[in-house]
């Protein structure tokens, strides 16, 4: 009864395609898993650094400093992603290495978006928090680190895991400017075993 179960696995020669070594496709298929999770953490975390200042720019930050991230934000989150991706693509001189072109997208895609992230944490940590700091002589910088950022985490965390989220399955759109991505490998691999089910699955 057991092997009649593994019997159709067998005949269609699954774990052959899935094998890690050649002629399977198993090693393609990782190194394009970690390609993604490689590019959607650097993005992230870029993204997440530039969002910390846009943040704290649009909060803290005179008019025209206030007003020119507030056309960034607007401008980064209206342009889809893919036409962001062809002209960071084709506008990158060839000399500058192609991760730097990858990394380039996700920052700018994602800071835009961490950007209003932030800042909407940083609105919601309870003002009473913030006078008790100054009322104890807190500069901003000790205000900033002790308290605001603190008690910004809990209301960042939710935004925050969803903009990662948007991250790694963004990576996906790098497949049409020829990243060897997850999704890349596995079109190719389908292609060329004509296996479309199994790959996709």
């Amino acid at each position: 009864m057991t092997d009649s179960l593994f019997l159709p696995l067998a005949q269609s020669g699954i774990f052959e395609l899935l094998s890690p070594a050649p002629p399977g496709w198993g090693g393609n298929l990782l190194q394009g898993f970690m390609n993604s999770i490689g590019i959607g953490l650097g993005a992230f975390a870029l993204g997440l650094c530039i969002g910390m200042g846009g943040a704290c720019g649009k909060l803290y930050g005179g008019p025209v400093q206030r007003d020119l991230l507030q056309v960034y934000t607007t401008l980064i989150r209206a342009v889809p992603e893919l036409v962001l991706i062809l002209l960071i693509y084709f506008a990158v001189p060839d000399v500058i290495n192609r991760l730097l072109e990858i990394l380039d997208y996700g920052r700018i895609d994602v800071s835009g978006y961490a950007t209003e992230v932030l800042r909407g944490a940083i609105l919601a940590v309870p003002q009473g928090q913030i006078e008790a700091g100054r009322a104890f002589g807190m500069t901003s910088t000790v205000l900033m680190r002790r308290i605001t950022l603190t008690a910004m985490l809990p209301f960042a965390i939710p935004g925050l895991t969803n903009l990662w989220l948007v991250a790694v399955k963004g990576t996906a759109l790098l497949a049409v400017v020829g990243f060897n991505e997850l999704t890349l490998e596995t079109r190719q691999a389908a292609g060329t075993t004509k296996a479309y089910f199994t790959f996709f699955m």
